[in-house]
């Protein structure tokens, strides 16, 4: 194994379910065993498609501006700011949504969700 430097843009998969702006950078795609990161980018009301993770927790930290994130099954909108980190339990129902400037954040489910990396057409 060796140590890999990627560029998100160059390196990174489009994953259009999230936003226009979301790449998967790291994943089993490239080699990784556990370890998943995508940086996104949501644009002032943008909010990625509502989806669950069944086995895996979603963490994501937030670079800069600001949003909310749905939790759809407890009908609940939380606001969050550069500097926050959010954990998601598995199986639940979520969304994030850019605020006023918009939101850039890092994170991704762990582990691996096999069937998202399927859908975007990734195999693992």
């Amino acid at each position: 194994m060796a140590i890999h430097i990627l560029d998100p843009l160059a390196d990174g998969v489009p994953m259009p379910m999230i936003s226009r702006q979301a790449r998967l950078v790291i994943s089993p795609h490239m080699g990784a065993r556990y370890a998943v990161m995508n940086v996104v980018i949501l644009a002032p009301g943008e909010k990625n498609d509502p989806h669950m993770h069944v086995a895996s927790e979603d963490s994501l930290f937030l670079l800069s501006g600001s949003g909310w994130v749905h939790d759809l099954d407890a009908g609940e909108r939380l606001p969050v700011e550069a500097g926050c980190a959010i954990v998601i339990p598995p199986g639940v129902r979520h969304t994030v949504e850019g605020g006023p400037q918009g939101v850039m954040s890092v994170g991704g489910p762990v582990p691996p969700d096999h069937a998202m990396l399927r859908a975007l057409g990734v195999t693992t």
